[in-house]
């Protein structure tokens, strides 16, 4: 199980998109710090309320043909540790 980072929900090791909040696991893994960050400095909330229409868009495509194809491709590759995280924040 693998804690999602916007919202604290656990979600299966293999998923694309968090059940709570509906955020790309891959991308929150990447930048949620980062944002959370910015939104504070500008005194808003440092975990933003999804979208209605990208909570329903996200589940059609986590229900959708190719869902066998992706699951198995991050249980492959994983998620946490894909890519360079890359910063827009001055160091």
């Amino acid at each position: 199980m693998t804690e999602c980072p916007q919202c604290g929900t656990l979600n299966e090791d293999d998923i694309k998109n968090c059940k709570g909040c509906r955020v790309n696991m891959y991308w929150a893994f990447q930048h949620h710090a980062e944002l959370a960050a910015l939104r504070q400095a500008d005194n808003l909330s440092p975990e933003p309320e999804t979208a209605p229409f990208l909570v329903e868009t996200s589940k059609k495509i986590d229900d959708g043909p190719t869902v066998g194809w992706l699951r198995s491709t991050i249980k492959k590759y994983g998620f946490k540790g894909a890519g360079k995280k890359v910063s827009t924040m001055a160091e």
